[in-house]
């Protein structure tokens, strides 16, 4: 196939600041948190909370946060995404592929990876938003931003989305290694799968038929909830935890990561992590299969956070099953998502 008729990849991640510094921080919440899929409010509201509440008084704290993490190549979530894409690439068709990688907010931008691809002149571009359960504030906002950037331009070539990838054989293996791995080295009592929330008034925005009660109807995963981010939540425990055979009372979803004070879906990690000590149980391993890639949220949020307040309550081992990375099995389902939409 000749070069000029390559399909275009784009893997598009979250985002991260440029520095620990708390201007590039600020710099990054504004822009991520201005984003009317993340804040679902009208503009100026959102424009008066992000800018003169959050923005100002989060970023020092984050600001902190983000230095815990931060190594010698930068931001994990940045590198990890960049170490996805080099084990990717040779693993694709070299005359068919073209592969880049962008994050929804700062560096690399969406916008400078797609006119990458358009550059090369390629035929057909497919995006994979990074985030296994599909959301509006995360999926969405990446599948818009694309549709947005596109809209101004002359020639526009097929665009393919990949809206979600909860049940992909390999995305469940994946994870089955990596928590066959850990629960080789330690005898857990319980496994907690902990994943990002979400505001409840955006899980009921996108309710098919009044279907989402916000609690048992996602203990079914169907046409009428293929697209709620807590029902796909659910599944992901439900396929991962059947792979590793383990039992449903030794099990528990929740989610972690609030933000302001409005109900978000439950159950809250924290008052998991709570009833858990309560009971007495010892010894946790944790899941985070909300993210692909190491960050914020799974290292310093459930590594460390979670795992001192447990441990506070009683709790002896709180350990955390490493997110996918680049692991070999995620690289192989990533190459099967492009695949079979080429």
């Amino acid at each position: 196939m000749p070069k000029a008729q390559k399909i275009g990849v784009l893997l598009v991640n979250l985002g991260t600041p440029d520095s620990t510094a708390t201007g590039d921080v600020r710099k990054y919440l504004r822009e991520f948190l201005m984003d009317g899929r993340v804040i679902d409010f009208p503009f100026i509201p959102r424009w008066m909370l992000v800018n003169l509440i959050i923005a100002p008084f989060r970023a020092p704290k984050s600001a902190k946060e983000y230095r815990k993490l931060w190594t010698d190549r930068g931001s994990p979530l940045l590198f990890h995404t960049e170490d996805l894409r080099d084990k990717l690439i040779p693993k694709l068709d070299p005359d068919k592929y073209l592969v880049k990688i962008a994050m929804r907010y700062q560096s690399p931008s969406i916008e400078q990876g797609l006119n990458e691809l358009m550059a090369e002149k390629v035929r057909k571009i497919i995006v994979l938003p990074l985030f296994p359960q599909y959301a509006s504030a995360t999926n969405g906002s990446v599948i818009d931003r694309v549709m947005e950037i596109a809209r101004g331009w002359q020639i526009i070539p097929e665009i393919s989305f990949i809206s979600n990838f909860v049940e992909h054989p390999l995305f469940l293996q994946a994870w089955e290694e990596l928590g066959r791995e850990m629960m080789e080295k330690g005898d857990y009592e319980h496994f907690v799968f902990s994943y990002h929330g979400l505001p409840e008034r955006q899980i009921r925005k996108g309710s098919v038929d009044n279907y989402c009660k916000l609690g048992t109807c996602c203990n079914k995963y169907g046409a009428k909830n293929q697209f709620c981010y807590r029902a796909q939540c659910f599944q992901t425990t439900r396929l991962v935890a059947a792979k590793l055979g383990l039992p449903e009372e030794k099990v528990t979803t929740c989610f972690q990561s609030r933000l302001g004070n409005d109900p978000w879906v439950k159950p809250y990690t924290e008052d998991v992590i709570k009833e858990l000590a309560g009971k007495g149980i010892k010894k946790v391993l944790v899941f985070s299969p909300a993210f692909v890639a190491d960050c914020l949220e799974t290292t310093v949020e459930v590594g460390e956070e979670y795992k001192e307040e447990f441990e506070e309550l009683g709790g002896e081992h709180w350990d955390l099953v490493p997110s996918l990375n680049s692991n070999d099995t995620w690289i192989e389902c990533v190459k099967d998502l492009i695949e079979s939409r080429s």
